[in-house]
């Protein structure tokens, strides 16, 4: 996971899974992606114990937090193959460090560990790309690094939303609208030169409305979104661009595109995923580090961290020697 000081103690979903473990008298193991490593041939982390203070826990639905609020032993060095789960925590960049991670993961998973998400998996479903597997789902679209196909995709359209395939957090998100002396700059800025691969989307009006996340434990849907709504003069609805977050039921475009998407994830053994939908599209599929935990929690009186743990723990086989 990304380091303790740098969590959201308000809202950090991770916090809410940790807890979830303790009640279930796991044993937690905190370490971060500079921590794995290959020791003599093994897989193995510099890892401490890590345990949340009873009063934090008590208060996490509210977000209070004092400045103690974990204990943390001494770090030892232990094969990843000795841990039950693994759970991968890492905020994006999804960049190469992130997939020589999973190549160490993998190794422990080798040995009967349960890695989530599925390291192969990471690798494989990019968080943009991976939705276009679902042709009946989304919105118009090219992914492309060449200028004269960006642009032509805009004539066509209009009024289109360029993205970076690897980005996060609502970064690097561009609308360019009709006439807009912008174009080609946008394109120029985002391919590096048309030495990166983008996409291009046609702007979805029913953002203002919000940009729903759906999360999928084990390939079934929550039965409610968090539908995060931008700010005044806005065009990105993530939380961390400063939208506003809104519980809400599925509708039944909603639970179709999660009964689409879900048999896939559960295949590629994503067991924790979050969807992005806008109005009847679906946009992204989010299985590095997926958040909205505890704001559907507080919402809804939910346990989803609790059914994650669960399932996890349904799915533990014998681990080999």
């Amino acid at each position: 996971m990304d380091p303790l000081a740098s969590l959201a103690l308000k809202k950090d979903s991770t916090l809410a899974i940790i807890r979830a473990c303790q009640l279930r008298g796991l044993d937690v193991f905190y370490l971060r992606a500079e921590d794995l490593h290959l020791w003599q041939n093994e897989a193995c982390g510099m890892m401490s114990s890590l345990k949340l203070r009873e009063d934090f826990c008590a208060s996490l639905d509210a977000g209070i937090a004092g400045e103690d609020w974990f204990e943390l032993g001494d770090e030892v060095r232990r094969p990843l193959s000795d841990m039950d789960i693994i759970m991968m925590r890492k905020d994006p960049p999804f960049d190469m460090e992130y997939i020589y991670a999973t190549y160490l993961l993998e190794r422990a998973e080798e040995q009967g560990t349960l890695v989530i998400n599925k390291p192969a998996s990471l690798r494989d479903c990019n968080e943009k790309f991976f939705a276009t597997a679902f042709t009946d789902c989304i919105p118009p679209l090219v992914v492309s690094r060449r200028a004269d196909i960006l642009k032509a995709f805009h004539a066509e359209h209009k009024n289109v939303i360029y993205k970076k395939l690897d980005g996060m957090g609502g970064a690097s998100i561009f609308r360019v609208m009709e006439n807009d002396p912008n174009l080609s700059v946008v394109i120029e800025t985002l391919t590096e030169m048309g030495q990166q691969q983008i996409m291009a989307q046609v702007y979805l009006p029913e953002i203002v409305d919000g940009d729903k996340r759906i999360l999928l434990v084990d390939g079934e849907a929550v039965p409610y979104a968090l539908a995060r709504i931008p700010s005044a003069g806005e065009t990105r609805g993530n939380l961390a661009a400063g939208g506003r977050g809104e519980g809400r039921p599925l509708t039944d475009r909603d639970r179709m595109i999660a009964e689409r998407v879900g048999p896939e994830l559960k295949r590629r053994g994503l067991m924790f995923v979050g969807i992005d939908v806008i109005g009847d599209y679906l946009t992204e599929i989010n299985v590095t580090c997926p958040t909205c935990i505890r704001e559907l929690d507080a919402q809804f009186s939910l346990d989803i961290a609790g059914n994650l743990i669960d399932a996890a723990l349904s799915k533990m086989g014998p681990k080999s020697d």
